[in-house]
């Protein structure tokens, strides 16, 4: 890993957004299966991990394997306004959102906490077009709507009527702070690299974690191999990848536009659960995820601000 002595030369500014190609497309559907991928293993290994033990497991496997990929690249020394953006984005997403998100679940229904948590992309279009100066496309405002009746389809479909105040708050939050970090990354990944952003971002997420050390090593004392398997999944995958090529693709097209095609993680979800763990889902379930593709398609389009 090189180190830049003077901030990055123009050559490696990240690249404005651009319409996708098939290379950002391919990012943003890693990104969405891996994601969907995480609500499953999280399902599977959550009993014997708890929230802080399970969030700071994945944030160690994730920034060991990130620090590897970044052998041999080059370092872009950030200011300290880029380095303030990118502590928040540690603290905010790395840390905050899975430890608020794995204890919310804990209290709410899977369909309630889909239905929650997908406030995220409208929160992002919201900043983006306020902050970035993104606007508001006609066709991601209508498709953003046209996904987020898909996803309360699904929510409804799939709860079970278990939610508290407290599993509500902790899941709202987990969504605004994703929201405001994925802001905070665009800004970033104006001119430090994806990789680079990612890597700084899992450290300081794991970092703000540690004090779930102890119980983690007590945990992981106890815990069955396969909830084991499942902690280094979330690591290496939903974690190291997906938010890899998150980066990738965030450096390459609008905040609001990528935060739409989040849309499609809880019918993949849905699908991931029907295929691995045997969940057979309710005919409205599948109506709903099918209008949120929809949803997600008409947001890629093009139209007027």
């Amino acid at each position: 890993m090189t180190t830049a002595a003077t901030p990055a030369t123009p050559e490696t500014t990240a690249p404005p957004a651009e319409r996708p190609g098939w290379r950002v497309l391919l990012a943003a559907s890693v990104t969405v299966v891996a994601w969907a991928s995480a609500f499953v293993v999280i399902r599977y290994a959550g009993p014997s991990y708890s929230p802080g033990a399970l969030s700071l497991g994945r944030l160690v496997i994730g920034t060991a394997a990130l620090s590897l990929l970044m052998i041999g690249r080059r370092w872009v020394r950030p200011t300290r306004r880029e380095w303030a953006l990118i502590a928040l984005i540690g603290v905010a997403w790395f840390g905050v959102y899975n430890v608020a998100l794995n204890a919310g679940e804990r209290h709410v229904d899977a369909g309630t906490a889909a239905m929650l948590i997908q406030l995220a992309p409208i929160l992002i279009g919201l900043l983006a077009g306020f902050l970035l100066g993104e606007g508001f496309p006609r066709m991601l405002v209508i498709g953003g709507l046209v996904a987020f009746a898909g996803t309360l389809m699904i929510g409804i479909a799939t709860s079970t009527g278990q939610a508290d105040a407290a599993g509500v708050l902790l899941v709202l939050l987990a969504a605004v702070v994703y929201a405001v970090a994925v802001v905070a990354q665009k800004v970033v990944l104006r001119r430090v690299p994806g990789a680079q952003v990612t890597f700084l971002g899992c450290l300081i997420g794991m970092i703000a974690c540690l004090p779930f050390a102890g119980v983690l090593a007590r945990e992981l004392a106890v815990a069955p191999l396969s909830a084991t398997l499942g902690l280094v999944y979330l690591g290496l995958v939903p974690t190291a990848i997906a938010f890899s090529t998150w980066a990738y693709a965030l450096t390459r097209t609008d905040a609001g536009r990528l935060g739409a095609t989040t849309y499609i993680v809880p019918l993949v979800t849905i699908v991931l659960g029907w295929t691995l763990l045997g969940e057979v889902p309710v005919p409205l379930a599948i109506v709903g995820g099918l209008v949120s593709l929809v949803g997600v398609g008409l947001s890629r389009s093009r139209g007027r601000r």
